[in-house]
C-alpha cells in the first residue's frame, strides 16, 4: 500500500505541473513518513551527495560539455554543410540532410534535446529559406533527434549503464546499430514521402564542394572518436575520454577562430546547469530507490509477475506500453531511475540480456520526445521556429510509422543491440 502511495503522489505532483526534482523528493518524505521512517528523513540528503559523487557518473558532465562545445564553435554548421553535400541532392533533399547530420551530430551530443535546440536552429532555418513550411522543418528535425541517445558517447546509456551495472562501453557499441537503423528509417520514408509530395530540390554538389566539406566536417567527427577509441581501448577512463574530447573541441574553436570568451562561458554554464539538474534528479531517485529496497518492491514483483505474465514478449510489451506513456510526461532519465531498479529483477528472470532491454527500453522512452500532447522536443523545435503546435504534431505523427518498426525490430530480433557488442568485447 505504501508503494501504491509513494506512485501515486508522484504522479499526482507530475500533474499539477511540480518540477520533477520536487515531485520525487515530497513523494519519497511522504512515503517514509507514512512506512514509519520518520526518523530517518536524513537518509534523503545523503543519498543525493552519495550519489553525485559516483565515480561511474563522472562521465556525464564530460560528455555534456563536449556537445556544448561543438554548438559553441560552430561545428554543427560544418556537419549540417557536409551532410547537404552528401545527399543534399536527394528527393526531399534537406530532409535528408536533417537525417543524416543528426547521425553525424549525435557523437557530439548525445542528448536528442540538445540535438534539436543545436542544429535544430540550422537545420530548421536552411529548410525555411528553401521553401520546406516551418511545421514539416520543425516536424522532421524532432524525429531525427531521437538518434541521438544511441550514437555515443551517449548520457542517457551511461545512466543505464550505471543502473544496470553493465559496462559503459558495452552500451556505447550496443546503441550504434540501432542509431543507424533509425536514421535509415527515416531516410526511407523520407524518400516514401517524397513520392507524394512535392519537395524543393537542389542541384548535387560538385566534387570539390564534397572534399571541401568532407574535410571541415571530419575534424568535428574526432570527438566522439577520441571517446570511443579511449574507451574500448582501454586506454582512458570515460571520464577521461570525454576530458579529452573536450579539449580537443576547444583545440578546434582555437584553430578556426570560431570560439570567444562569451561562447565558451555559455557552453559552460549550460554544461553546469544541465549537469546538475541530471545528477539531482539522480540523486533524488536513489533515496526513492532506497526505500523501495527497504519495502522489497522489486523482489515481490519480480516474485508475482511470471506467475500472471509468463511469456517473455507479453512482458516486454507491457514495459513498452507503459514506457510510452510515461515518456509523453516525464523525461527519460527519471522514468530510467524510477523503474530500472524495479523491472531488473524481473529482467533476470524471465532471462532477457540486461544490455538488449536497455536498448529496446531507450528506445521506448525516446520516442516520448515526439509523442503529443507533451512530448518535450515538440516544444523545443516549436519555439525554435514559431510553427503551431499543432502544425508540427499532424507532421510528426507519419514519423511513427519507421520508428515503430524499428523498435519492433530491436524487441524481436536482439542481435541488432548485441551483435556488435559481442563481436569487439566478447560475450557479455
Amino acid at each position: 500500500m505504501i508503494a501504491i502511495a509513494l506512485f501515486s503522489i508522484f504522479l499526482v505532483l507530475i500533474g499539477l505541473q511540480t518540477p520533477i526534482i520536487i515531485a520525487i523528493g515530497l513523494s519519497v518524505v511522504a512515503a517514509l513518513v507514512m512506512g514509519g521512517f520518520s526518523g530517518v528523513l536524513w537518509i534523503i540528503p545523503m543519498k543525493v551527495l552519495e550519489s553525485a559523487g559516483n565515480s561511474s557518473l563522472l562521465a556525464i558532465p564530460f560528455f555534456v560539455l563536449v556537445g556544448n562545445l561543438m554548438n559553441a564553435v560552430g561545428i554543427t554548421e560544418r556537419i549540417f554543410n557536409l551532410a547537404n553535400a552528401l545527399v543534399g541532392h536527394f528527393r526531399a533533399g534537406l530532409a535528408q540532410v536533417n537525417v543524416l547530420a543528426s547521425l553525424l551530430l549525435a557523437g557530439g551530443t548525445g542528448v536528442a534535446v540538445a540535438d534539436i535546440a543545436g542544429l535544430g536552429a540550422v537545420e530548421i532555418k536552411a529548410m525555411r529559406e528553401r521553401g520546406y513550411t516551418s511545421s514539416f522543418a520543425s516536424a522532421i528535425t524532432v524525429v531525427s533527434a531521437i538518434v541521438a541517445p544511441f550514437i555515443p558517447p551517449s548520457v542517457p546509456l551511461v545512466v543505464y549503464a550505471f543502473l544496470s551495472n553493465q559496462s559503459v562501453a558495452r552500451m556505447f557499441l550496443a546503441g550504434i546499430v540501432p542509431g543507424i537503423m533509425i536514421s535509415a528509417s527515416l531516410m526511407i520514408f523520407n524518400r516514401v514521402l517524397a513520392t507524394r509530395t512535392v519537395f524543393p530540390t537542389q542541384p548535387r554538389a560538385t566534387a570539390r564542394e564534397i572534399w571541401k566539406h568532407t574535410l571541415s566536417g571530419t575534424v568535428a567527427l574526432v570527438a566522439p572518436a577520441i571517446i570511443m577509441g579511449g574507451i574500448l581501448t582501454g586506454v582512458t577512463t570515460a571520464s577521461e575520454a570525454g576530458v579529452l574530447a573536450s579539449g580537443y573541441v576547444i583545440l578546434l574553436g582555437i584553430v578556426f577562430r570560431t570560439l570567444s570568451w562569451a561562447a565558451l562561458t555559455k557552453a559552460l554554464t549550460e554544461t553546469v546547469l544541465m549537469t546538475s539538474m541530471i545528477m539531482m534528479i539522480i540523486g533524488f531517485a536513489a533515496s526513492m530507490g532506497w526505500f523501495m529496497a527497504i519495502e522489497q518492491i522489486p523482489q515481490g514483483m519480480a516474485r508475482a509477475l511470471p506467475g500472471l505474465i509468463e511469456s517473455r514478449l507479453v512482458f516486454f510489451l507491457t514495459i513498452m506500453v507503459l514506457v510510452l506513456a510515461l515518456g509523453c510526461f516525464i523525461d527519460g532519465v527519471t522514468i530510467k531511475l524510477l523503474l530500472v531498479p524495479i523491472l531488473l529483477p524481473l529482467v533476470d528472470t524471465y532471462a532477457i540480456d540486461r544490455v538488449h532491454f536497455g536498448i529496446v527500453l531507450e528506445m521506448s522512452l525516446i520516442m516520448g520526445i515526439a509523442t503529443p500532447p507533451l512530448g518535450i522536443g515538440l516544444f523545443v523545435a516549436s519555439r525554435i521556429s514559431g510553427a503551431p503546435l499543432e502544425g508540427i504534431v499532424r507532421s510528426v505523427l507519419p514519423y511513427f510509422i519507421p520508428l515503430l518498426i524499428v523498435l519492433a525490430m530491436l524487441l524481436m530480433v536482439p542481435q541488432t543491440s548485441l551483435w556488435l557488442p559481442n563481436f569487439i568485447l566478447g560475450p557479455g
